[in-house]
């Protein structure tokens, strides 16, 4: 008996994978948008710089996530950051985390902005890692995002899905750490 898949049955956990091209990304994205997943659901971590390569066309199937759009409808986690987690949190918009030179959208930001609160002097392993995601996955793609990678995650509705993303997003787009 697999005792990963035991220890897993009734859980709730975030499915992660790296991708490293606007292809395999945006592959991996609207399979969790064909399976009706919506943009509330769906995180997406990429670096100031990918964001501004691959997507700053408007031709893109991430085109309406709200990690596209810029800082105009975001946040800047500053001086002021205990004022806006909130907003964030209500508006489910992306953070711009300035000292990281990441562009977060999804369920995560808020809690990415929380962790700044603390002081993101961890950077984002450490923001990770708060977030549930184990240090060896935290340093591969906080290393992947600088590279150019973007990570996308979701906390899978049913074992069915969590088992369809990650075959999915390994075997026709390239992720990556691919991983619940």
């Amino acid at each position: 008996m697999n005792n990963q898949a035991t220890s897993r049955q009734g859980e709730k956990s975030l499915l992660t994978g790296m991708f490293r091209d606007r292809e395999s990304t945006e592959g991996a994205y609207q399979s969790l948008r064909d399976r009706g997943y919506s943009d509330d659901d769906i995180n997406v971590l990429m670096s100031d710089e990918t964001r501004d390569k691959y997507y700053s066309d408007g031709d893109s199937a991430l085109e309406g996530n709200k990690a596209l759009e810029g800082t105009g409808a975001g946040a800047a986690i500053g001086g002021t950051l205990g004022a806006i987690i909130g907003g964030i949190a209500a508006i489910g918009t992306n953070v711009i985390l300035p000292g990281l030179g990441l562009v977060v959208a999804g369920p995560i930001a808020a809690a990415l902005a929380g962790a700044g609160a603390g002081g993101l002097t961890g950077g984002l392993v450490g923001a990770l890692i708060g977030w549930g995601i184990p240090e060896d996955r935290a340093v591969a793609y906080e290393s992947g995002i600088r590279e150019g990678g973007t990570v996308l995650g979701v906390t899978p509705r049913s074992d069915e899905d969590a088992d369809y993303f990650e075959n999915e997003w390994r075997t026709n787009y390239r992720g990556e750490n691919v991983y619940r």
